[in-house]
């Protein structure tokens, strides 16, 4: 005889449950965000007279706005903010004020990495909530047309051009998916 809670689905152990599951894809993405204004904010401390200040404005304001969005969508589900913001704030800052250091084109080669990593997270994230949260994955959509056109200007403003670009390339896109593991969680 067949047990009656064989059919259950069971969580594996650990296993988020679909609440807590869409508090960590809302934290991590607001904690990016964070990130992500953070870098703009280091790079225009290095660059804010420059001629490619302009771009990276634009930029900034655009990540800005991001993370107003997601400041109210951790709001209105009421989910945390990561508890490593302060870390995510000092990085990013150190990480946009390095690169910009290093000249222009390093300062677009984090631009570039950073977006790479950052275009296909929200990708896979829109693609998992299709079925149960339509209207978060169009968002989640649109914030990842936005963090491609970086990665596009990243380009065209000379990213591959930066001393060192795929080493340094691959660092950071190292780094991010090492922070992006992290903020889930915390």
């Amino acid at each position: 005889m067949k047990s009656p809670t064989r059919n259950i689905p069971e969580l594996r152990p650990g296993a988020a449950t679909p609440k807590r599951r869409l508090e960590e894809i809302l934290r991590v993405d607001h904690a990016g965000e964070l990130g992500a204004v953070r870098i703009y904010d280091g790079q225009l401390a290095v660059l804010g007279n420059s001629p490619s200040a302009d771009t990276v404005r634009h930029m900034s304001d655009q990540e800005v706005r991001h993370k107003a969005l997601l400041d109210e969508l951790l709001n209105e589900r009421g989910a945390r903010p990561s508890l490593l913001d302060p870390l995510w704030s000092a990085a990013g800052f150190a990480l946009g004020a390095a690169t910009a250091l290093l000249g222009k084109e390093a300062a677009m080669a984090c631009t570039v990495a950073v977006e790479e990593v950052i275009g296909g997270h929200y990708g896979a994230q829109a693609k998992e909530l299709a079925a149960t949260e339509p209207a978060l994955a169009a968002t989640l959509s649109q914030l990842r047309s936005e963090e491609l056109e970086h990665l596009e200007t990243g380009l065209t403003e000379g990213a591959e051009n930066a001393p060192a670009y795929p080493l340094m390339r691959g660092i950071i896109k190292a780094g991010c998916r090492f922070a992006i593991k992290i903020a889930e969680k915390l």
